[in-house]
């Protein structure tokens, strides 16, 4: 017999005779005659209740099967006295497949957040980390859906990198040297015995490779893993997190505007339509102004202000602000904040950033002081995206990378696109992570990661 999941049993439109249910106990409570199960598979948020009569030849394999453990039950789906479920399931034949011990760790009570991040491997099992990755599951496949519609070719861009794209210096190295004994030339290690000859680190972005692909593919966009070493940590911060970067060729920072709204507000309808289930939960438990906060991002167009201007009005609204503002520093997420919760009410898209905050390949504009670079800002997050126009102009691009110690030998094949028919285009990178974050009201980065990886912290 075929399992069928829980979340088609709960939604059929009629009762069957015989169904294979196959699931993971949430609880059991027993009575004189017989059992009440909780059965939940992951499918979705509810659980299905399944009696057992104490008449079943399988009965005392119900004494065995305790919080936690894998069950296979054959049934009849039959409709439910009881409030808040339609069906119920009539046990004929129960096997144990998995027997769960006493000190399963999850019980019926709500355990915290930092409870949950040290047994990260059970923790898919709890009503809000279910949702939570039943949800990013469905959102990965409407960004890919989202970029379909709209002709662009989904790229595969490498892990393992030679280049730093924002030239922070903020990458994990990747060697097979021998650490204890490296071969040396002037006291420093030598990266041409290595196995790629030459220093390699994770990627801390898709963006270059993404931008050569655009030069010859029209509109890209890559969607995989990024890495990087910075020693935060806080609850914004991971070392090991997923960007999704489209990259369009002949466009400019308006047309890399539209598309960062588009995106947002398309993937925030679609929580809010086709993920009503799990996204109540959240809404419920987790951030009670959620659903306000999503419905405003969904039906409002974006603002679009300056850097320049959004300095002026930090300047002049009078608030207190940890980090001072100062024309020329990078804002932070309590400026961002303000402007989109209390100043706008809205979310608000930044542009035209000074130069010296900014990384070498985007477009330098002609007063001299700013890039057409442009950050997307939302109600409760702050920064999602961030992003350019690039530097199409070979000449800029070089005199620029000399200004940050960039050697062009590194850079050869980018600055190829740039001699070899250049175009002008624009791209940005989405933060998953924080998508995530926005849509479901969670504050930690590390909840919506199914391993977080951070500083002094390599479990599971």
């Amino acid at each position: 017999m075929t399992r069928t999941l829980i979340k088609t049993a709960l939604a059929s439109e009629q009762p069957f005779t015989e169904l294979l249910i196959k699931g993971w106990v949430r609880t059991r409570r027993d009575s004189k005659n017989f059992s009440f199960l909780e059965l939940n598979d992951g499918s979705c948020l509810a659980n299905l209740q399944v009696i057992a009569q104490d008449d079943l030849t399988d009965y005392p394999v119900i004494q065995q099967a305790s919080t936690g453990a894998a069950v296979a039950i054959t049934g009849e789906l039959v409709e439910s006295p009881g409030k808040g479920q339609r069906w119920e399931l009539h046990a004929r034949s129960i096997e144990l497949l998995g027997s769960s011990s006493e000190d399963y760790p999850l019980q019926k009570k709500r355990h915290s957040d930092e409870f949950l991040r040290t047994i990260a491997h059970l923790r898919p099992r709890t009503n809000k980390y279910g949702a939570m990755f039943r949800l990013r599951s469905r959102l990965a496949l409407a960004i890919h859906d989202f970029f379909r519609s709209r002709e662009f070719h989904y790229l595969h861009t490498p892990i393992i990198t030679g280049s730093d794209c924002e030239g922070a210096g903020e990458m994990f190295q990747v060697t097979t040297l021998d650490l204890t004994n490296p071969p040396l030339v002037k006291g420093e290690p030598d990266f041409s015995q290595d196995f790629f000859g030459k220093q390699a680190s994770l990627t801390v972005s898709g963006q270059l490779c993404g931008e050569t692909f655009a030069m010859g593919m029209g509109n890209i966009y890559t969607f995989g893993p990024t890495f990087r070493s910075e020693n935060s940590n806080t609850s914004r911060h991971m070392a090991e997190f997923w960007m999704v970067e489209p990259e369009m060729a002949f466009a400019d920072l308006d047309e890399n505007m539209q598309l960062g709204e588009e995106l947002i507000r398309y993937l925030v309808k679609f929580v809010l339509n086709d993920c009503t289930e799990d996204l109540a939960l959240f809404a419920n438990f987790v951030d009670k102004e959620l659903m306000a906060r999503l419905q405003n991002i969904a039906n409002k167009a974006f603002l679009r202000v300056t850097y320049t201007e959004a300095v002026e009005i930090l300047t002049a609204s009078g608030q207190s602000f940890e980090f001072p503002v100062v024309w020329g520093n990078d804002l932070q997420s309590e400026h961002e904040r303000f402007l989109t919760e209390q100043h706008f009410k809205q979310p608000v898209i930044l542009y035209d950033y000074p130069t010296d905050i900014k990384a070498f390949y985007m477009r330098q504009n002609d007063d001299g002081k700013t890039v057409a670079a442009m950050d997307v800002l939302v109600p409760g997050i702050g920064e999602i995206i961030g992003g350019s126009q690039r530097e199409e102009r070979l000449d800029r691009l070089t005199q620029r990378m000399a200004e940050m110690n960039l050697d062009e030998a590194d850079y050869w094949w980018y600055l190829d696109t740039r001699r070899y028919g250049g175009a002008p285009h624009a791209g940005f990178g989405l933060g998953f992570e924080r998508l995530l974050m926005l849509l479901t009201g969670v504050t930690n980065i590390r909840d919506v990661m199914p391993f977080p990886r951070t500083p002094k912290n390599l479990e599971f």
